[in-house]
């Protein structure tokens, strides 16, 4: 993963990767919308306040702030570089895409916010499936803009589900603090989750939201 390339059009790729980068905030803010309507008329077939109900919840929420940690933790290794190089440390040694796979864990701790196995599942997948098509396209731009070390990468390295023996502490280099804040505020957007569900499952059991559909 990059940010600037050094070359004769680094300008114009520093701009289109801008653009990807964009774009995945964007489709982090979709999804979290998106998939907080589609299951406003949802609920689990595990009655809220039982211990179950409850033990998916707060299971859902480690998954949130572990997806939120993961995501800082990413962004000391790729924040600030002037893309010249392949960030291959830390969380990069292990996947392509570390940023993805938190933004995908934080996801299904959304998910387990209805209290439903199947909330983690569905919300985790949705989310993995968009960004591996923001993923295949990033590939293809950085193929040509970083040429053959950044093959050699992905010759190594998996695109997603981290391959732990691979783990190397690398170099963080240098960073900037506002790029480490961004990632934090966007990360924040997955606890917007927890008073949401909440007040869902007021609504619902007061008869004031109806049920359409239930989630094991």
């Amino acid at each position: 993963m990059v940010e600037d390339v050094k070359s004769p059009d680094a300008k114009p790729l520093k701009h289109e990767l801008g653009n990807y980068q964009q774009m995945r905030r964007l489709v982090l803010a979709v999804l979290v919308v998106v998939l907080f309507l589609a299951l406003l008329f949802g609920q689990s077939t595990f009655p809220p306040d039982t211990p179950v109900h409850e033990s998916i919840e707060m299971f859902g929420v480690l998954l949130i702030f572990l997806g939120i940690c993961g995501r800082l933790w990413a962004t000391l290794y790729i924040g600030g570089r002037k893309s010249s190089e392949v960030v291959t440390g830390g969380p990069y040694s292990i996947t392509r895409n570390p940023l993805y796979v938190f933004s995908t864990v934080a996801a299904a701790g959304v998910g387990a916010q209805i209290g439903s196995f199947s909330g983690i599942i569905l919300f985790a997948l949705l989310c993995a499936g968009a960004f591996h098509i923001v993923i295949l396209r990033e590939e293809k731009f950085l193929k040509v803009a970083l040429g053959a070390p950044y093959q050699a990468y992905l010759d190594k390295v998996p695109r997603f589900f981290p391959k732990l023996s691979l783990y190397e502490e690398g170099d963080t280099g240098s960073f900037k603090p506002r790029l480490l804040l961004t990632t934090l505020l966007d990360g924040l957007v997955f606890l917007i989750a927890l008073p949401a569900f909440e007040l869902i499952d007021g609504a619902q059991l007061s008869g004031m939201l109806p049920v359409w559909f239930t989630l094991p």
